[in-house]
C-alpha cells in the first residue's frame, strides 16, 4: 500500500472536494499578507496613515497567531466543522471592514479580524487532515498544502498589482470576502460532521496572555527606531515564548501538546525545525526585493519574480515528493533541511553580490529545500502524537511557522537597522555588509539540520 499512488485516491469523489477546500482555506491565509503589502501604497493614498504601515502587518500577525494557537481547544470544545465555518465568516467580516474603512485605524482593526479568521482556518485545516484522510495519503495532502503556500507567494503580489490602481483595492477585499463565504458554505457539506463534543474544558488564559505579550513585543520590534530597544523587544519576545512552553507544560488546561517543547521527542524536534528554518530564511522575503531594486535597478515586479523562485522551488519539489514511500520519507526530510541551510548560505552571498540570475538560482534552491522536507516534518509530528493530542499537534504546525516567521522578520529588522538600512538600501553598503543581514539566523538553520537527522529516525 505504501508504494501506491495516493493521488489516485485523492482524486476520488470522496476526497477531492475536501482537498480542494483545504487548499482554498490555506490560500486565504497564504495570499493575504502578500496581496495586502502590494496594495498598501494605494490604501494609504486613499485613506491616509502611512505611519500605520507596520501595524497592518503586526495586527494581522497577532490575530493569526492567537487564533492558530487556540484553534485546537475551540475545536475540541465545539467541533472542528462548526469552528471552521465560524472562522470563515470571521475572515469575511475582517475583509469587509478593510473594504469599507474610511481611515487607517478601522483598516488595521479589519486586519486584526482577518488575522484571527485566517490563523484559525489554517490551524483547523491541519486538524481536518488526520480526521478526514487516511494516513497513507497524508504526504500527498501536506504536499498539496505546501504547494499552495508556494503558489500564493508567487501569485499574491501579482493579484495585488492588478487591483492596486485607484479604489480597486476595495474590490480586492470584497473578492477575498466572497472566497471566505464560499469556503464556509462548502465546508458544511463536505467536511466530516462533528460528533458529540466533550464539556468545555476552560480557556488557557495564562498562556494566551503570555502569547499575546510575546507576539506584540515581536511585532513592535520592527516598528521602533531605537536599535537597542528593538533588540530588547526581540529578546524579551523569545523569552516569552520559552515561558509559554514552560507554563503550558505544567498547566491543567493546555494550549499545545505536552511534548511541544521537548526536543527529545519527535513532535518537539519537528516544531523546532519548522520554527528555526522559517526564522532563518524569512529575511530573504523581507529584504530581498529591496536589495535587488537598489543594487541592480530592477523594477518591483521583476525583483518580485526573482524572489518568487522560493515559491517555485517549494511548489515543484513538494509535488514531486508528495507520494512519499517506504524508505524515502526520511531521505527527503534530511535532504530538504540540508538544502535549506545551504540555500541560506548561498543566498546570503548571492542577493547582495551576485547577478539577478544567480539570485534566482539561490532562491530556487532555498524553496526546493522547504518543498522536499515540509510534508514529512508534518507527518512525523502528527504521527508521533497520541490520539488525544493530534488536534492540538496539528494546529501547532502553522503556529510554529507563524512564530518563526515573525521572530525572523523582527530579528532581520533589528539587524537591518544596526547595519544602516533603516531608511533605505544604500547600494554600496548593501554589497559590503548585506551578507550579514541574511546570515543572522544561520545558526538556527544548522540546529534545524541536526534536529532533522534525529527526527528522520521516527519515519
Amino acid at each position: 500500500m505504501t508504494d501506491s499512488n495516493p493521488w489516485v485516491e485523492l482524486r476520488s469523489a470522496r476526497h477531492a472536494p475536501l482537498l480542494a477546500l483545504m487548499c482554498l482555506g490555506i490560500w486565504l491565509n497564504a495570499a493575504d499578507t502578500l496581496v495586502t503589502v502590494t496594495i498598501m501604497p494605494s490604501v494609504a493614498r486613499a485613506i491616509g496613515g502611512y505611519e500605520w504601515f507596520g501595524w497592518t502587518v503586526a495586527a494581522y500577525l497577532v490575530g493569526s497567531i492567537l487564533a492558530s494557537a487556540s484553534a485546537a481547544r475551540l475545536a475540541g470544545d465545539f467541533g472542528t466543522r462548526r469552528m471552521t465555518i465560524l472562522f470563515g465568516l470571521v475572515y469575511a467580516a475582517g475583509c469587509a471592514l478593510g473594504a469599507l474603512a474610511p481611515a487607517m485605524p478601522m483598516f488595521v482593526a479589519g486586519r486584526f479580524v482577518q488575522g484571527v479568521g485566517a490563523g484559525a482556518i489554517v490551524a483547523l485545516c491541519y486538524i481536518a487532515i488526520p480526521n478526514n484522510f487516511p494516513e497513507r495519503v497524508w504526504p500527498a495532502v501536506f504536499g498539496a498544502i505546501s504547494a499552495i503556500w508556494g503558489i500564493a507567494t508567487l501569485l499574491g503580489p501579482l493579484l495585488g498589482g492588478l487591483f492596486a490602481s485607484g479604489q480597486h483595492w476595495r474590490t480586492l477585499f470584497w473578492l477575498f470576502a466572497a472566497q471566505a463565504l464560499v469556503f464556509a458554505a462548502l465546508i458544511r457539506w463536505f467536511a466530516a460532521a462533528d460528533g458529540d463534543v466533550d464539556a468545555t474544558k476552560g480557556i488557557p488564559a495564562r498562556q494566551l496572555v503570555v502569547l499575546l505579550l510575546s507576539v506584540t513585543s515581536l511585532g513592535s520590534a520592527a516598528l521602533v527606531r531605537d536599535t537597542l530597544l528593538a533588540t530588547a523587544l526581540v529578546i524579551s519576545s523569545g523569552l516569552g515564548f520559552l515561558a509559554l512552553l514552560w507554563i503550558d507544560r505544567r498547566a491543567e488546561v493546555r494550549l499545545l501538546p505536552r511534548d511541544a517543547g521537548n526536543l527529545s521527542s519527535a513532535a518537539g524536534q519537528g516544531y523546532f525545525i519548522i520554527f528555526a528554518t522559517e526564522a532563518a530564511a524569512i529575511g530573504f522575503s523581507v529584504y530581498g526585493t529591496a536589495f535587488l531594486q537598489a543594487i541592480h535597478g530592477l523594477s518591483a515586479l521583476l525583483a518580485g519574480f526573482i524572489l518568487g523562485g522560493i515559491a517555485a522551488g517549494w511548489t515543484v519539489t513538494a509535488l514531486l515528493v508528495s507520494r512519499g514511500g517506504a524508505g524515502r520519507d526520511a531521505l527527503w526530510l534530511k535532504l530538504g533541511v540540508g538544502i535549506i541551510a545551504a540555500g541560506i548560505v548561498f543566498g546570503s552571498w548571492a542577493v547582495p553580490r551576485g547577478s539577478p540570475v544567480v539570485v534566482g538560482v539561490a532562491m530556487l534552491l532555498l524553496g526546493s529545500g522547504f518543498g522536499l522536507a515540509w510534508a514529512f516534518i508534518a507527518k512525523a509530528i502528527i504521527g508521533g502524537l497520541s490520539g488525544e493530542e493530534r488536534d492540538a499537534g496539528s494546529t501547532a504546525i502553522p503556529t510554529a511557522q507563524l512564530i518563526g516567521g515573525a521572530f525572523g522578520s523582527a530579528g532581520s529588522g533589528a539587524m537591518a537597522a544596526a547595519l544602516g538600512f533603516r531608511d533605505g538600501i544604500d547600494p554600496d553598503l548593501a554589497i559590503q555588509t548585506g551578507p550579514l543581514l541574511f546570515l543572522i539566523f544561520l545558526p538556527f538553520g544548522v540546529a534545524a539540520l541536526a534536529a532533522a537527522f534525529r527526527l528522520a529516525r521516527s519515519l
